[in-house]
């Protein structure tokens, strides 16, 4: 072979790699920055598809706050609170201000990191601001038929 040619591969090589090398460090930031949501329901037992959150995963959660679940640290800005759909109740942690709308029985999402299970703590918590609105997520996840729970005889007991 040439140099001239040897020096054109070279050269195409190199680019082939630098795009690719490109492409592939985008789709990684991309997916780093990609929230999912999820209900309840789906946190627990997992979506449709089978898919999962894992631990350390960012996320959005969606639902109603259950009544009188809501317990505020006197100390600081810290509230945890249950949230629930038609399944099983996933506890959120938050520190901060939460929105003037918030209240136990109202429809909310927190876009947070699952720290366990069946918790999540809230980087941001957003309130639906009247009666008749609903996000569209939760709407479309409330409308779909969740297939009734199937409770172990340990888990009726209350312990898991």
């Amino acid at each position: 072979m040439n140099p001239r040619r040897k020096k054109r591969l070279g050269l195409a090589l190199a680019l082939v790699f630098g795009v690719g090398a490109t492409i592939g460090l985008v789709l990684y930031a991309l997916n780093q920055n990609m929230d999912l949501f999820y209900t309840p329901t789906e946190l627990v037992n997992g979506k449709p598809d089978g898919t999962k959150p894992e631990v350390g995963q960012s996320l959005r959660i969606g639902g109603m706050v259950v009544s009188d679940s809501v317990e505020r640290d006197p100390e600081s800005l810290k509230v945890s609170f249950r949230v629930a759909d038609i399944g099983p109740e996933v506890t959120v942690e938050f520190e901060g201000i939460l929105p003037d709308l918030f209240r136990e029985g109202q429809g909310i999402v927190a876009q947070g990191v699952l720290v366990d299970e069946r918790t999540v703590f809230a980087s941001e918590v957003l309130a639906k601001h009247d009666e008749e609105y609903m996000p569209p997520e939760i709407a479309e996840a409330m409308n779909k038929g969740h297939k009734p729970l199937e409770y172990t005889e340990q888990q009726k007991q209350g312990s898991y």
